[in-house]
């Protein structure tokens, strides 16, 4: 993959990242993420997902875009403002139901269902509560975590690139971990993007 340029980029993101700049949120996925997030969706045929940390769309309309007919999305977000970008633009499609609540209290009422993909991309199943969202994962399925290292997870715990801070992440040794590195990258506050510095 030529981390440089993303190509076939779903036509809706240029318009959800044009409300997301108005909106002046600045935690929508970066477009490299997204082609990873199509592909390893792309991967799940008739899947169940799980979104936590819908923020805007961004990524949800990168999942969509991989999914097929049959898959479903269960997206969920705390601050309203930012999930009506999402649901104006996405909201239409079928496969994709949004949830306007705590992702705490998202994960505690799913604890019986079991997803072939979870996107964690907010607090809760990324820095809290990540026992109870690895407990969701069918046998096979993907636990996809942005913008994390896999030492901490690995050690028993979550840890935020340079933090040092561990969170219980329950039973490491029923989980594999891959860290992909796509080079370091510096935030153009003018676009709203992060940019490739070097690889």
């Amino acid at each position: 993959m030529d981390d440089l340029e993303i190509r076939q980029v779903p036509a809706v993101v240029d318009t959800i990242r044009r409300d997301t700049r108005q909106l002046g949120f600045t935690m929508a996925s970066e477009p490299q993420t997204g082609s990873l997030l199509r592909t390893l969706a792309a991967s799940k045929p008739s899947g169940r997902f799980l979104e936590l940390g819908t923020g805007t769309g961004v990524g949800t309309a990168w999942l969509l875009a991989g999914m097929d007919e049959r898959s479903r999305l269960d997206s969920v977000e705390n601050d309203a403002k930012v999930l009506e970008v999402a649901r104006r633009h996405l909201g239409h499609d079928p496969r994709v139901t949004f949830h306007l609540a705590d992702g705490e209290a998202f994960l505690a009422q799913s604890a019986p269902l079991h997803f072939d993909f979870i996107y964690a991309d907010t607090w809760p199943g990324k820095f809290t509560h990540v026992d109870l969202a690895l407990s969701l994962p069918k046998v096979g399925g993907i636990y996809f975590i942005d913008d994390l290292t896999t030492a901490g997870v690995m050690a028993g715990g979550a840890r935020t690139k340079g933090s040092g801070a561990d969170h219980g992440a329950g039973n490491p040794t029923r989980i594999c971990c891959h860290e992909v590195g796509l080079g370091v990258r510096a935030y153009d506050a003018r676009t709203n993007e992060c940019r490739l510095t070097r690889t």
